[in-house]
């Protein structure tokens, strides 16, 4: 019996109320966490789910760091863990140099910074009350040592499954048995067409691809010669060409599409590889994303 995966939530305009109504659903069918990326307002939405359920766990998979005070959020946070009744993780991180452009953020060195926010946290904590689980948002080694240092726990998005038991090698066996988080945001597209699935993934990655810290991550997974030639083509301005770039291989290793048995089958590999907890970001090959919510909730009925 293939063993339930949490699932990415997200509430954008227009369908909130209905997101919210999900959220309830997902505990009902008895999926393993609900965790909200930064898409949309995912304090808000973790802060509503806290209200509409009763017993599944959830949080932030990335809440960035630079959008909000640290005491600020701090408050917010023991608010939610307080009225979930322990059921809510902080997840957050550093997010990309994009995001930062775009709403013109001055940021710093990601490990330092994010070492000091953890630190005010905590520090705000006497005036909060007690905080709630902080998971960092996980990339490569040196993000993982501190959330080993820091943090409760660690989440990757995109992260490569061949790649997991090398850096998960670090966590150890104790810590986990303490409750330390393991989880990966894995795209998701469940269909019987697996080239339109598949090409659904690729665009999903495309902006990853892009983004200098993924391109040196995946490098560190073995993939060199698809980053090289993506790098290559970005340099060229030939963007095009950067989905025909993503191999087969290097795909699967980091997404998950197909027809269900795939699916499901591979959600058994991304535990057997070390992650506690696979949080399936669905899209579709059909239709928006109600409609891969729909198909998502098929496959694990």
């Amino acid at each position: 019996m293939t063993r339930m995966p949490a699932v990415s939530l997200a509430a954008v305009p227009t369908r909130r109320s209905r997101t919210i109504d999900i959220a309830t659903e997902m505990e009902k069918r008895g999926f393993a966490g609900i965790y909200c990326p930064s898409l949309g307002d995912c304090m808000a939405l973790c802060q509503s789910i806290a209200h509409v359920t009763n017993e599944i766990h959830f949080g932030t998979a990335i809440q960035p760091i630079y959008y909000r005070h640290p005491v600020e959020l701090a408050r917010t946070s023991a608010f939610i863990q307080e009225v979930s009744n322990g059921r809510f993780h902080l997840g957050i991180g550093v997010s990309h140099g994009p995001v930062y452009n775009r709403y013109k953020l001055s940021v710093g060195k990601p490990l330092s910074d994010t070492r000091q926010y953890v630190e005010d946290m905590r520090a705000a904590e006497k005036e909060t009350g007690p905080l709630p689980p902080i998971t960092l948002a996980t990339l490569r080694s040196k993000m993982l040592d501190l959330a080993l240092e820091i943090s409760d726990g660690a989440v990757w998005a995109n992260g490569s499954r061949s790649y997991m038991p090398e850096q998960l090698g670090a966590i150890s066996q104790a810590k986990r048995d303490a409750g330390f988080f393991v989880g990966d945001m894995i795209p998701t597209v469940i269909s019987d067409d697996e080239k339109a699935a598949a090409a659904v993934n690729r665009k999903t990655l495309t902006g990853y691809v892009s983004l200098p810290n993924y391109r040196n991550y995946w490098r560190a997974a073995g993939y060199v010669e698809e980053m090289d030639a993506i790098e290559k083509a970005i340099e060229g301005k030939e963007f095009d060409k950067i989905p025909s770039l993503m191999s087969d291989k290097w795909l699967s290793d980091n997404t998950l599409y197909g027809p269900v048995s795939k699916v499901r089958e591979g959600v058994e590999a991304w535990f057997d590889a070390g992650i506690s907890t696979p949080i399936l970001v669905p899209s579709s090959a059909n239709g928006g994303q109600m409609v891969a919510i729909e198909e998502l909730f098929a496959a694990f009925a």
